[in-house]
């Protein structure tokens, strides 16, 4: 190449999908038409009340760097948030604060991996992670998952891709929604264990479940594991960008020396609400609540509509929907993609097309967040039910 070249590491990342998808909605919207946004996996509320008084209560005085792992009492208070739910004791010192899960796994797969490393990924599965290993000179393993095992790995499929450096695994998952029950993730577990793989646990969606059973965390199950969490989603804070890791002994100092020269350090003020947030639980259930009241709507909306063959959708805010008789109607090579563009440019609604989540099979697919609105849903719901009755 020459110098004035795209790095060869960048042309290997894909874009992300759901964001090109916001992207297009946002240029509809500014084009002066109305979108409904089922693309992207965003609360429509904002930061619970503590955080935001937490924030305007420190405006006043200087907010500079931190710590590189973050604030001491966030750090503190993260630990004590695994005692309260889940019964686990975290040393605090484990614990780092980052720029969202995004920076997290960054962190994460630096610390944990060598160039060249092969890590095994779900698909369908959260595109970054993907994307994210391209980027660094490491080798994605795709693993390809389906209804027959409610959507996750087995140990067995884990063998039949050959020997892996690390694992990710998301409960529960975006964009199925399907959550690991105890037995499951202990089995992963152990497998990782025997087999010397890195398990690099997602759990950003903990705290939005829909069944009676608690969702049971990595931490303190697996001592080699690293578990990556984030405000973004149940907390409601995706545009703070702040989150947190709990890191194996071995590798805190890793995750510490990383961040003082990639990020310095997660930005202070968002520390700050981050550690207020966690106070706010009864104002945060409440958006659970009405994921359910969305989920229940969407589910019923996309039956009616003819789309009945559905992920399970036990957490998270997703629907995860085969779309392929509609696509072979459309006869076109771009599948869901195509489809996804015709329900933007035809009735204004946004969703995700699963090519970002699956390269093989992503094309039947399409992902439906239902985070925002619940009038929003329900309306939506009627426009797609109205344009596949056109026989479109």
């Amino acid at each position: 190449m020459t110098v004035l070249d795209v790095s060869a590491r960048a042309n290997r990342v894909p874009p992300f999908h759901a964001m090109a998808m916001a992207r297009a909605a946002t240029d509809r919207e500014a084009a002066g038409h109305r979108v409904l946004h089922l693309e992207v996996g965003q609360p429509a509320t904002g930061a619970p009340r503590p955080a935001l008084d937490a924030v305007a209560a420190a405006l006043g005085r200087p907010l500079g760097y931190t710590d590189a792992d973050g604030l001491t009492r966030l750090r503190h208070r993260i630990a004590r948030h695994y005692d309260e739910q889940h019964g686990v004791r975290v040393d605090p010192d484990r614990v780092v604060a980052v720029a969202g899960a995004s920076a997290g796994f960054t962190l994460a797969f630096l610390a944990a991996f060598d160039a060249g490393a092969r890590v095994g990924i779900v698909e369908p599965g959260y595109p970054c992670y993907r994307n994210t290993l391209l980027a660094l000179d490491m080798e994605p393993v795709p693993i390809a998952v389906g209804p027959e095992t409610r959507w996750a790995p087995t140990p067995e499929m884990l063998d039949m891709v050959g020997p892996l450096d690390g694992l990710i695994v998301a409960s529960p998952s975006n964009p199925t929604g399907t959550v690991l029950d105890t037995a499951r993730l202990d089995e992963l577990i152990e497998h990782c264990r025997t087999r010397g793989v890195r398990l690099v646990a997602d759990e950003i969606y903990h705290g939005i479940t829909y069944g009676a059973d608690p969702v049971p965390t990595t931490v303190g199950r697996a001592a080699e594991a690293v578990v990556i969490n984030s405000f973004s989603k149940y907390f409601s804070m995706t545009g703070w960008r702040i989150g947190w890791v709990v890191a194996p002994d071995a590798l805190v100092d890793a995750f510490v020396r990383l961040q003082q020269n990639l990020y310095v350090c997660a930005a202070h003020v968002s520390q700050v609400a981050a550690t207020a947030a966690m106070d706010a639980r009864d104002e945060l259930d409440a958006h659970v609540a009405r994921y359910a009241t969305n989920r229940s709507i969407l589910l019923d909306g996309l039956a009616t509509a003819g789309l009945r063959d559905v992920a399970e959708a036990d957490g998270a805010f997703y629907v995860y929907a085969d779309v392929g008789e509609l696509v072979e109607r459309l006869d076109d090579p771009a599948g869901s993609t195509a489809l996804c563009r015709r329900w933007l440019d035809e009735i204004g609604v946004a969703c995700t097309p699963g090519i970002d989540f699956d390269l093989e099979r992503g094309h039947r697919f399409v992902r439906f967040s239902y985070a925002g609105a619940t009038d929003h849903v329900s309306e939506a719901c009627d426009l797609i039910a109205r344009w596949i009755g056109r026989g479109a």
